[in-house]
């Protein structure tokens, strides 16, 4: 069982590893020529062809994450059906490998792959995503953000804050920001608005060139309103470094923990965080999906193939695991919509595919 164990993962391990870096050459070619672009508009800023070539080495891990469950969907396809069709799998069944062995067997494999997955998307590509917009951001000289900008709420003991960042300049100085001030009841009781501010000392930020405007007696005949100027004010506030890069940075680009804490944050705040809260439940569910590409694998070793017929299978693979990726984010977006379990929603697109892997299985062995 040993020699098995090794021949099977040898084998499905080369197969992965030759789909997965073909798929990646592709983004990378893909990202290469839309740098090529950036290139010449940002010519006058430094940003070169060798500062392209290392953004785009930056996003592979992100398009790595993404194309794990598929590559070892069809890298395990192409090892079960060849097996099946040069009567390989057939000789391990007859010399007393059972259903539930190979299953058992490919589980363990697909159990290495959610790790490697979980690493990738955890660890690897979120630092790299970091270190992607920090770079493009000194060629860009800022990150503008659209033109509502980004709001982040913070709630203190005696008010609550709403907080307008319209730019992020070298990953570091904020631009353009504006704090509405408001008290227990939600009236606004004072706006400030500053050119540029940094985070710290401490839980603070340090703002730059502030107006400051305190509101009174609104509602009233006697409402009036005192504007003040400073040169430098510390802010005091709970609002990270951190924070603000998950407000900007794209929910399934964010680490688990990172995601966790920022909903903690939003429900904290009395702010909407379902969708921050379905991506978390995805990073979690997402690597198991390897296990569930492996699973479906396993039938095909169980099929009967012509010496002509191992190409239509890969390309059923193929399609299998694009469908499984439209059907993550259909029903992502459909659970947004329906107001749809979080958990639910993740877990929804791996348990549809596991019971049709398995049931697939089942019947395939049940005529044997």
């Amino acid at each position: 069982m040993k020699t098995l164990r090794k021949l099977l993962y040898a084998e499905v391990l080369l197969a992965v590893l030759a789909v997965i870096l073909t798929l990646s050459g592709l983004f990378f070619f893909f990202d290469l020529v839309d740098e090529l672009n950036a290139v010449n508009s940002l010519a006058s800023m430094g940003y070169t062809v060798a500062k392209a070539l290392l953004y785009v080495c930056l996003m592979a891990p992100s398009h790595l994450y993404e194309i794990m469950p598929i590559g070892v969907l069809i890298g395990s396809i192409f090892v079960m059906t060849r097996m099946a069709q040069s009567s390989e799998f057939t000789i391990l069944r007859t010399s007393g490998l059972g259903p539930w062995q190979a299953l058992r067997i490919l589980m363990m494999l697909g159990l290495f792959f959610v790790l490697v997955t979980f690493g990738i998307g955890d660890y690897l590509a979120p630092l790299a995503d970091r270190f992607s917009q920090t770079f493009k951001t000194h060629a860009q000289a800022e990150i503008s953000l659209g033109k509502t900008g980004a709001w982040i709420k913070d709630k203190q003991a005696q008010s609550s804050y709403s907080v307008n960042v319209a730019a992020f300049e070298n990953n570091s100085t904020l631009k353009g920001i504006r704090i509405f001030e408001l008290d227990k009841q939600g009236h606004i009781v004072a706006l400030m608005q500053a050119s540029s501010g940094r985070f710290g000392p401490g839980q603070s930020w340090t703002l730059e060139d502030v107006s400051r405007t305190e509101f009174a007696d609104l509602g009233t005949l006697e409402a009036r309103a005192l504007n003040t100027h400073h040169a430098q004010l510390h802010w005091p506030t709970q609002i990270s470094a951190e924070m603000v890069a998950s407000a900007l940075l794209r929910p399934d680009r964010m680490g688990t923990i990172d995601l966790f804490q920022y909903v903690r944050h939003l429900n904290a705040n009395g702010q909407a965080a379902q969708k921050y809260e379905i991506q978390f439940w995805k990073k979690v569910f997402y690597p198991l999906s390897c296990l569930v590409m492996v699973i479906l694998a396993l039938p095909f070793g169980y099929m009967h193939f012509r010496s002509s017929s191992t190409a239509p299978m890969v390309f059923f693979g193929v399609m299998a695991g694009i469908s499984f990726v439209l059907l993550n984010n259909l029903i992502g977006d459909l659970g947004y919509l329906q107001a749809w379990e979080p958990w639910f929603t993740a877990a929804l697109p791996g348990l549809i595919y596991s019971i049709i892997s398995l049931a697939t299985f089942g019947w395939l062995v049940a005529r044997q």
